[in-house]
């Protein structure tokens, strides 16, 4: 067990179900329904990985795939919840950065639960 994934993918799941409601509730009139679209977007994919760091931590996987998973999705979602809340479309340029930590982070899971056969 990896309690420290565990902790991430439990911190990031209690944001997002507050990021959730934020902008259900909060932004829902103030946003326009493409930024209301990016910002839940960032909320999904922090929900995605709040799940998958709590089945890495379950299965022990290595405290570094956890980590680029946490900092990729920090990067991603984080991007798009300052894009859709200031209307800067240059902060979309930092979405990809992040997205790319993530793949980075699957691909070292995927790695990790092939060399354990």
């Amino acid at each position: 067990m990896n309690r420290t994934a565990i902790a991430y993918g439990a911190l990031l799941g209690g944001l997002g179900v507050a990021l959730g409601a934020f902008g259900a509730h909060a932004l829902r009139d103030a946003l326009s329904a493409h930024q209301l679209a990016n910002f839940e977007t960032g909320v999904r994919y922090q929900m995605y990985h709040a799940l998958a760091l709590l089945g890495i931590g379950a299965a022990g996987f290595s405290t570094r795939a956890a980590t680029l998973l946490l900092v990729g999705t920090v990067i991603f979602s984080l991007s798009l919840y300052i894009l859709a809340i200031s209307g800067v479309g240059i902060l979309g340029a930092i979405t990809p950065i992040g997205g790319v930590l993530q793949i980075v982070g699957w691909g070292m899971v995927c790695f990790e639960a092939l060399r354990r056969r």
